[in-house]
C-alpha cells in the first residue's frame, strides 16, 4: 500500500501528469453530421445524469467509462452495455476514437482528470466547481490555452432561455446603474439531501482509495468519507461549489463580471453534525464593477426554492428564479407575492426547477462540431471557481480576504 500511495502521489502531484509527446492524437475533425464517442470519468449519481443525457444527444456514441470504485461501473455500464470500464482514467484516454469526455469526479479531483484530458486531445465537458483551489484552476488553464479543445463547464443554468432575458434587461437603459446582487438557495433538508447509505461492497478492494484521495490529506480507508465526500474539506466546498457557483455563472455571464476584489463568508453547522461544512451560510462578494454580489444559503428552510435572484438597479429591478422566470420591476413596485408565495396575474407562479442539462450538452456538442465557444467556457469556470474558492478560504480563516491578480492567489 505504501508503494502504490507514493506512486500516485508522484503521478498525480503537483506536477499533475503530462502526456509524453506523440502518444496521444489531437483530436479527429468532425464534420456537422459526424457521430461524436464520448467517455466518463466519475460514474457516480451527476456522471449517470449526464451521462444518460449525453446519449439522448443526436448522434453522440458511448465508448467507455472509468472510475475508481467498481460498483460505478457496473451501473455506467447498465446504461450502455457496449462500453468498455475502467477504474484507472489514463487507460481511458489511451483510446484515440474518442472525441470528448464527461468529468462527474469530485471537485478535488477535477483538475488532476481534466489536465490529462486536455493534453489527450480530447473535448471536455467538466461539471462545476471547475477547479478546487487557485493553483488547480492555474494548472487547468496552462494545460487549456493553446489546445484548440473545446471546453463546455457544467453550470447548465446558462443554457436556459432566462440568461439571455435577463442580458437584455441588465442594460443601463432598462435599470441604470446596477449596485447589488442578492441570491439565495434554499432548502429544507438535512444534509441537502446528500447522505448517502453505505453500500456493503464500499471497501478496499472494490475502491481504489489511493486514486480517490489524489492529492487530498492522506487518511486511512474511511467509506463514509468515499460515500459522503461533501461533507468533508479534503474533498467539497459544500453548497458553495455545489450551487453557489450556478448561481454566480448566470449572472457573471449576464453582466461580464470578473473575479470580486474582496470575499467575506460566515457559516455555522446546525443540522447536519456528521458534516465539517457549514450547513447555514452567508457570503459577500464586492466586484471592481462596484457591484455587492450576496448569496445566502441553508438547510433548514424551502422559502426562496433552488434559487433566487435579485438584480437592483437605479431604474428598476429583474428576478430571476429556479424555473428560469425573469421578470422586470419598475421602480415602486415589488414581486407579487415575493419568491415562494402565490404570484400576481403578472407573475405567473413557477413551475418547479427547471434543468437544462440536455440542452447544456447539446450545445458542447454542437460546438464540437462547429470549434466554436460553448455559453459557459473555460474563463467563466475559472473567474467562478476562484470566486467560490475565496468564499470558502474566508470562512475557514474567518476573516476577509483578497484576490491578488498579480500573483492569482488569495489573500
Amino acid at each position: 500500500m505504501t508503494n502504490r500511495r507514493t506512486f500516485m502521489h508522484q503521478l498525480m502531484g503537483s506536477a499533475a501528469w503530462v502526456a509524453a509527446p506523440g502518444l496521444f492524437s489531437p483530436g479527429r475533425v468532425l464534420g456537422a453530421n459526424d457521430r461524436i464517442r464520448i467517455g466518463l470519468i466519475g460514474a457516480g449519481s451527476r456522471g449517470k445524469e449526464i451521462f444518460r443525457a449525453a446519449l439522448r444527444c443526436p448522434q453522440v456514441e458511448a465508448a467507455g467509462a472509468a472510475d475508481v470504485y467498481t460498483r460505478r461501473l457496473d451501473e455506467a455500464k447498465a446504461i450502455a452495455p457496449a462500453i468498455k470500464t475502467y477504474r484507472d482514467f489514463r487507460q481511458l484516454l489511451e483510446d484515440k476514437s474518442l472525441d470528448a469526455l464527461l468529468i462527474a469526479t469530485p471537485q478535488h479531483q477535477h483538475a488532476l482528470n481534466f489536465v490529462p484530458a486536455i493534453q489527450a486531445g480530447k473535448d471536455v465537458y467538466q461539471e462545476k466547481t471547475m477547479a478546487f483551489n487557485p493553483d488547480h484552476a492555474r494548472r487547468m488553464r496552462k494545460a487549456f490555452e493553446g489546445s484548440g479543445r473545446v471546453v463546455q463547464i457544467g453550470m447548465q443554468m446558462n443554457s436556459g432561455a432566462g440568461l439571455r432575458q435577463a442580458q437584455e434587461l441588465a442594460t443601463p437603459e432598462r435599470l441604470g446603474a446596477i449596485t447589488a446582487i442578492q441570491a439565495f438557495h434554499y432548502r429544507n433538508a438535512p444534509y441537502g439531501g446528500w447522505l448517502r447509505e453505505i453500500p456493503p461492497d464500499c471497501d478496499p478492494e472494490h475502491v481504489d482509495w489511493p486514486a480517490f484521495e489524489g492529492e487530498a490529506n492522506r487518511q486511512p480507508f474511511d467509506p463514509q468519507r468515499y460515500m459522503n465526500w461533501r461533507f468533508y474539506w479534503d474533498y467539497s466546498g459544500g453548497n458553495v461549489f455545489e450551487n453557489m457557483v450556478h448561481q454566480l455563472g448566470f449572472w457573471y455571464k449576464a453582466l461580464g463580471l470578473s473575479i470580486p476584489e474582496s470575499v467575506t463568508m460566515a457559516g455555522a453547522n446546525y443540522r447536519c453534525p456528521r458534516m465539517e461544512l457549514p450547513d447555514t451560510m452567508s457570503v459577500s462578494m464586492n466586484h471592481r464593477e462596484k457591484l455587492l454580489f450576496t448569496w445566502n444559503s441553508m438547510f433548514g428552510n424551502a422559502y426562496y426554492g433552488e434559487g433566487y435572484d435579485y438584480l437592483f438597479g437605479a431604474k428598476g429591478t429583474v428576478t430571476h428564479d429556479e424555473s428560469d422566470q425573469v421578470r422586470y420591476l419598475p421602480p415602486g413596485t415589488k414581486p407579487a407575492g415575493g419568491a415562494a408565495e402565490t404570484a400576481g396575474p403578472s407573475a405567473p407562479a413557477r413551475a418547479g426547477y427547471s434543468d437544462y442539462t440536455l440542452q447544456h450538452l447539446q450545445n458542447f456538442f454542437d460546438c464540437i462540431r462547429s470549434r466554436k465557444e460553448p455559453i459557459c467556457p473555460f474563463d467563466l469556470g475559472f473567474r467562478t471557481a476562484i470566486a467560490c474558492q475565496m468564499a470558502i478560504t474566508s470562512c475557514r480563516q474567518q476573516r476577509a480576504v483578497h484576490w491578488d491578480p498579480q500573483t492569482e492567489e488569495i489573500v
